[in-house]
């Protein structure tokens, strides 16, 4: 079988060490990081355009490497292709292997900011999406030194606190191992941040059940959505996550 597969960059080692395993040929096209930042309307364009630019007679099935996302594949509508979907609301159900872990985890550690090799690698790069971003339309995504070239000091401090500084509720941090690094540079970098934060620091093993079923099969209808040529996304607000309509 050959498969395409579109998917945000964020899972870059990951889906690399899934593809190779997998049985089927899997073409990969990687979409920048950030995609959730530039609002549901703008994402669903890029992701639109992706999908439509898929050569159909090459594929029997197309997969798609997003969660939810803020409602940023809500309308995303199959070709002459099926397109298969995780049932995830974000990427760190992905990463941790199942949307239940996922929301058990969350619930139980209020305050929890996630990071994985991906988030760490590429999550702070700039770029186009960056200019585009939500935040950036808004005026919030200046850095710290910024506000005091323009503000001063004290007043850069005030507006910080109550304003730009986007994680004053967050405190622990997350690693999410994957198992796919190459050391441990990447925990040792987190547990250093969770440091200067001020964050408790957790490292929890993740899972690459559903990154690989993704590349695999098969796709059961509990973890996974087989949208039909014709049909779009549609968010449902409940435990399934998303359907498929007309």
């Amino acid at each position: 079988m050959r498969l395409r597969l579109i998917v945000c960059e964020i899972f870059y080692r990951e889906i690399c060490d899934a593809v190779s395993r997998s049985p089927h040929t899997v073409d990969v096209e990687f979409l920048p990081k950030g995609l959730h930042d530039i609002g549901s309307g703008p994402m669903l364009d890029r992701l639109q355009t992706a999908v439509d630019g898929v050569d159909a007679s090459r594929y029997e099935t197309l997969l798609l490497g997003y969660g939810l996302c803020n409602n940023g594949i809500a309308g995303l509508r199959a070709r002459a292709l099926p397109i298969v979907i995780p049932r995830a609301h974000d990427c760190i159900a992905l990463f941790m292997g199942s949307r239940n872990r996922y929301l058990d985890y969350f619930n139980a550690n209020p305050g929890v900011y996630f990071k994985t090799s991906g988030w760490i690698e590429r999550g702070s790069e700039a770029g186009e999406l960056r200019q585009i971003s939500i935040m950036n339309r808004i005026g919030l995504d200046r850095t710290f030194e910024d506000l005091v070239a323009k503000y001063g000091e004290d007043n850069a401090r005030f507006l910080w606190d109550q304003i730009y500084d986007t994680t004053r509720n967050y405190s622990r941090l997350t690693y999410i191992e994957m198992g796919v690094g190459p050391d441990e540079r990447f925990e040792r970098e987190m547990r250093g941040e969770a440091e200067r934060r001020g964050w408790t620091f957790e490292k929890i093993p993740g899972d690459m059940r559903l990154l690989r079923r993704l590349v695999e099969g098969p796709w059961n209808d509990e973890d996974f959505l087989t949208l039909e040529p014709g049909q779009r996304v549609r968010a449902t607000y409940d435990e399934t996550i998303i359907s498929g309509g007309e």
